[in-house]
């Protein structure tokens, strides 16, 4: 993961710090590009894997039809109320379809790891429930921002 980041260093966060809140937060936006080329958002949950966001999407989504034919996107992850307590990270690259269209639990080693982490802090199972509607997109991130105001307070 290449973090690009110039302005804003002094509220960037740290690669440890990226980690755990990519970890511990479960909901982001995904941006795509639609067929017109406007832009089309829509909120997943995700798994991080300490390299790459996991994305279990339902194949007959807008999302997924924006990316079979333009594979760009943007995925924003944020938390905080109040002003000095706003944090997130803006990752954008590629996403890559991983497993078989739609998932039905056949065995891909790839995605061992991320199921297991999707599963435990999404639906507190130890395994990945597969219902033939969803199948997995990974993104692994070109370019990163992030921002934590909670630094501009010497928190």
């Amino acid at each position: 993961m290449t973090v690009t980041q110039r302005r804003g260093r002094k509220i960037m966060m740290t690669p440890g710090e990226l980690d755990a809140f990519l970890t511990a937060e479960r909901t982001c936006r995904v941006a795509t590009v639609s067929a017109d080329g406007a832009p089309h958002v829509s909120t997943l949950w995700f798994a991080w894997d300490g390299g790459s966001m996991w994305l279990y999407s339902v194949v007959r989504s807008k999302r997924w039809a924006d990316l079979a034919r333009d594979p760009r996107v943007a995925i924003v992850v944020d938390t905080g109320e109040e002003y000095d307590e706003l944090r997130g990270v803006e990752l954008s690259g590629r996403a890559v379809r991983v497993g078989e269209v739609p998932r039905t639990g056949e065995l891909c080693a790839e995605l061992d790891l991320p199921e297991t982490l999707f599963a435990r802090k999404n639906f507190g199972l130890e395994e990945m429930p597969h219902d033939g509607r969803h199948a997995w997109l990974r993104l692994t991130p070109e370019r990163v921002v992030s921002w934590d105001f909670r630094k501009l307070a010497g928190r």
